[in-house]
């Protein structure tokens, strides 16, 4: 893959891990004798925007950072604006799991001459995409007490706010509809997912495809505490989905809703306000991936 990069680093990824990798980023770089730069983002929204200003020049845009950056420049580059490298430098660094990306930056980096162009799905909530999994319910208390925290856990924080959020938890009344077909259900959780995969490597919907074109719905119905809370260890198997109180349903378009105001967080930041709706983007993004 020939052409110029602009490097989008968010410095404060990974407690700084992003920076610390960076050096071995850019000598990867030259010695393929590419022609880059290296831009430091201040946001999310000057990330979106360097994407924009990147993606406008002809240049190839690499994320270096998190599930939140890579997220938000992939919703700039839908549609086959521009092709899209991750170098993983965050916590969870799900996305990049799922592709099969190498978790070293300067290694992934490697991929612009090794590895091959690879169209993947977004989905996309209230007219922005996600990566990987948009979920609310107790997931949406687990989120801001992740981001919230200002403990150094790595990608053990969702564990943390997991058991955080358990403790205060009261079940919610939920109501969806998925290709025109409604359902409702009381318990914990709605999670609509593209990748599958997230949390730092909870693969809460395993099988999930990012070039099919679908959906992978998932729902956690009530049950106690104690056994929602010895069922997380499965979700880093994909062994979760045999319990009678997960459901996993597949569709094109989700609308979903509960009793009570629900923020729902898509690639660890706050995407939309239930009720809302999600739609499948089937190969909006182009993506450098392994061969």
């Amino acid at each position: 893959m020939d052409g110029p990069v602009c490097l989008i680093v968010n410095p404060h990824a990974g407690a700084g891990r992003a920076m610390k990798l960076l050096p071995g980023v850019e000598a990867e770089l030259r010695a393929q004798g590419r022609r880059f730069r290296v831009e430091r983002t201040t946001s999310m929204d000057h990330a979106r925007e360097l994407a924009r200003e990147a993606a406008a020049a002809g240049e190839i845009v690499a994320a270096m950072g998190g599930d939140g950056i890579t997220g938000a420049i992939a919703d700039e580059l839908k549609h086959g604006k521009a092709l899209l490298a991750v170098f993983p430098g965050g916590r969870g660094n799900d996305f990049a799991r799922k592709v099969g990306i190498p978790f070293e930056p300067a290694e992934a980096a490697k991929l612009l001459r090794t590895g091959a162009e690879r169209a993947v799905d977004l989905a996309e909530a209230g007219g922005r995409s996600y990566l990987g999994i948009l979920s609310a319910g107790i997931d949406s208390d687990v989120n801001r007490i992740a981001l919230e925290t200002r403990l150094k856990l790595g990608t053990f924080v969702y564990t943390y706010g997991t058991l955080r959020a358990l403790m205060s938890w009261q079940e919610a009344r939920w109501e969806l509809t998925v290709d025109g077909e409604t359902r409702s259900f009381a318990g914990y959780s709605v999670a609509v997912c593209n990748s599958g995969v997230f949390g730092g490597g909870m693969y809460l919907a395993p099988d999930a495809k990012l070039d099919d074109g679908l959906l992978d719905v998932v729902l956690i119905a009530k049950q106690s505490r104690l056994a929602y809370l010895r069922g997380l260890p499965r979700v880093f198997k994909g062994t979760h989905l045999e319990h009678a109180a997960v459901t996993l349903i597949q569709g094109r378009e989700v609308t979903f809703g509960a009793d009570r105001p629900f923020t729902a967080y898509a690639d660890g930041d706050p995407i939309a306000e239930l009720p809302t709706t999600i739609r499948a983007l089937p190969g909006a993004l182009r993506v450098v991936a392994p061969r």
